[in-house]
């Protein structure tokens, strides 16, 4: 067994770790994912295309250049595209399936990874082809699980956001300071207790996956027991430094190519990066909560024996 998966980390160990294992073996990761989403990827490029928008720079109406950079986010440069063609009718379908089939596909991906850190964290070498095989083998477990924990989500988000709503349109009858004070406390006290309930279940993959616990979400709970905050913490690093890169990245080729269909190839492998970042981070911390409770578990066996005794 590894000695660098053997000890609790803290929360600059876990980042540290995630670096290192995403760096060390980064070839094998990026290659599982272009076999999962690349062909999406591609089909997504080719309705872009059709569509009528420019492979290498697409810009907009306006005088100076960054003002037809921008037009060409804005939708202005669509205005010409904006008739139903034949074509047209080709890329919506392509778009729609590929968001479709991206659902069903996607969690394997991310599988595979889990599985390749699992070898490593046991000192044993992995194949791309191997750790997909074994993720497949999971497929309907994990694709069932995920679309309930989906199913979740969407309820989770949609009450609040209706009550949010409510509460922020009626009190503004009365007070429209008060109501929308009352929006803004309720959307930040929501958007924190749905984090936080999302982060002690979101584990359910790795159970599912390694574990072989379907659906896995009272796995889960348990695993995060005492942690749920300090994990929650560490996803919204792990989100903040994606997100900050995927924008940096964009923002920076976006000034020269526009909404362009190399934009968006530039935009999918930046995707394909930063999912191996938060994918692997997801594995380390999952392995990391492994430890601790089974350790804890060991104790409070330790603990009855004593008792008993």
């Amino acid at each position: 067994m590894n000695t660098q998966y053997n000890k609790p980390k803290g929360f600059g160990e876990i980042l540290d770790h995630t670096f290192r294992i995403s760096k060390s073996h980064f070839s094998k990761f990026f290659l599982i994912l272009l076999i999962i989403l690349g062909p999406i990827y591609l089909l997504q490029a080719i309705a872009d295309f059709i569509s009528g928008t420019n492979f290498f720079r697409e810009v907009g109406e306006g005088g100076a250049w960054y003002e037809q950079i921008t037009s060409s986010f804005d939708g202005t440069a669509e205005a010409d595209y904006a008739e139903f063609t034949p074509t047209s009718l080709i890329a919506d379908l392509i778009f729609l399936f590929v968001g479709f089939i991206s659902i069903f596909i996607a969690p394997v991906g991310g599988a595979a990874i889990l599985i390749g850190v699992d070898r490593l964290r046991k000192k044993e070498d992995f194949t791309v082809g191997s750790a997909l095989k074994q993720a497949f083998s999971r497929y309907w477990p994990i694709l069932g699980s995920s679309l309930l924990f989906g199913v979740i989500v969407f309820g989770m988000i949609i009450g609040p956001i209706f009550i949010t709503g409510f509460v922020s349109v009626f009190g503004s009858f009365a007070n429209p300071f008060f109501g929308i004070l009352m929006g803004i406390l309720l959307f930040i006290g929501f958007a924190v207790g749905i984090g936080y309930f999302l982060t002690r279940w979101s584990f359910f993959f790795a159970s599912v996956v390694l574990e072989k616990d379907s659906p896995g979400l009272s796995r889960s709970w348990r695993l995060t027991r005492n942690r749920g905050w300090a994990c929650m913490g560490i996803y919204f690093v792990f989100i903040l430094i994606i997100t900050s890169v995927s924008f940096a990245i964009e923002l920076s080729f976006g000034l020269l190519l526009g909404n362009s269909v190399l934009l968006m190839i530039i935009g999918d492998i930046v995707s394909l990066f930063t999912t191996i970042i938060l994918s692997v981070g997801f594995a380390v911390m999952y392995f990391d909560l492994k430890i601790r409770n089974d350790a804890d578990d060991l104790e409070e066996m330790m603990d009855e024996y004593t008792t008993v005794q």
